[in-house]
């Protein structure tokens, strides 16, 4: 009799062994990522400055690749653009590093709009439409317009937690992906 595991995207047998063998180490992510991100809503003002420094840095070496990369390719047509592409990247990365208070207070403004915007038009279209599943995505729509509004209004104030939060709360979800994951790979390969 064959042995039937059935997982969400049907991994080959071969996986599921090896997710098997290394299902401790899933776990141990898992609940790591979980407390973490309890950590970072409980200290979102922290989290925030962290990941504005961490995405400086990322714009940092990625500006200063793609600048040195225009200059190995500067026969190329786009040139300039891939190097001005470089040195905005630098700058702004340099100012999220050295700056990283106005760095949270910028980005959580421009993600406020974000949500707004987003929102109205998830509204819109879903009144518009009326197509299947149209009320799920008024629903969406509204939560994400409310959610960009509470935002923008507490703005600037919310610009010193709202990205550690929500750092912080991807985390635990993802920490409880890992966790049921690991859980799952090692009772199906039981079975």
């Amino acid at each position: 009799m064959k042995n039937e595991m059935t997982l969400p995207s049907q991994l080959p047998l071969s996986a599921i062994e090896e997710l098997h063998r290394r299902w401790g180490l899933f776990l141990a992510l898992g609940i790591a990522l979980i407390v973490l991100g309890v950590i970072g809503i409980s200290a979102s003002g922290l989290f925030t400055l962290a990941s504005v420094v961490f995405f400086g840095w990322l714009l940092v070496f990625g500006g200063a690749a793609v600048a040195v990369h225009a200059f190995w390719a500067k026969r190329w047509s786009g040139f300039f653009l891939q190097l001005l592409s470089g040195v905005l990247y630098l700058i702004v990365g340099w100012i999220l590093v050295t700056r990283p208070g106005i760095g949270a207070l910028t980005l959580t403004l421009v993600f406020a709009i974000s949500l707004v915007v987003q929102g109205a038009f998830r509204i819109g279209a879903a009144l518009s439409t009326r197509m299947d599943g149209w009320g799920m995505l008024l629903v969406s729509g509204i939560i994400t317009l409310v959610l960009g509004l509470m935002i923008w209004n507490e703005w600037p104030l919310s610009g010193l937690w709202v990205i550690g939060l929500f750092v912080g709360i991807d985390l635990i979800f993802y920490g409880w992906w890992l966790v049921s994951l690991a859980l799952s790979v090692r009772h199906l390969a039981r079975a």
